[in-house]
Formats: C-alpha cells, sequence, structure tokens
C-alpha cells in the first residue's frame, strides 16, 4: 500500500516548530505551541473541502454563501 506524505513547509509551522523544540521552552508553552500547530495543520487539511452554494439571510440581505458539505458533530 502507497504512503501518502504531505509536507507542511508553511513558515508559521516551522517558527512554531522551532519554539517548541527550545530546551527552555516550559510545559505550559509547549501545549499552546502544539495546541496553534494543530490547527493550522487543520486548516491545510481541508484546503479542498466540499462546497456548496446555499442561499443564506444576513442581517442586510440574502446573499449566496459558500458552505461546507461536511457534517458537524
Amino acid at each position: 500500500m502507497p504512503t501518502k506524505v504531505h509536507v507542511i513547509d508553511h513558515p508559521l509551522v516551522q517558527h512554531k516548530l522551532s519554539l517548541m523544540r527550545r530546551r527552555e521552552t516550559p510545559t505550559s508553552e509547549f501545549r499552546a505551541l502544539l495546541e496553534e500547530i494543530s490547527m493550522l495543520l487543520a486548516y491545510e487539511a481541508t484546503r479542498d473541502l466540499a462546497l456548496t452554494k446555499q442561499r443564506i439571510e444576513t442581517p442586510l440581505e440574502a446573499v449566496d454563501a459558500r458552505c461546507s458539505t461536511a457534517r458537524r458533530s
């Protein structure tokens, strides 16, 4: 079974990884950086998320909005 590897080389991810790797980074900061990187990776992983147009009402007027077809839990 072939393995597909996706390299994330975004500057913000690289910077946060560098901060995490420092010997003097406290545990609480490490965990906060890990959470930030997780959000950035989730953003990248959903780049090709399927969207559909849906008519929605805003406070000003109705618009055709792009909405995810993924189910929310």
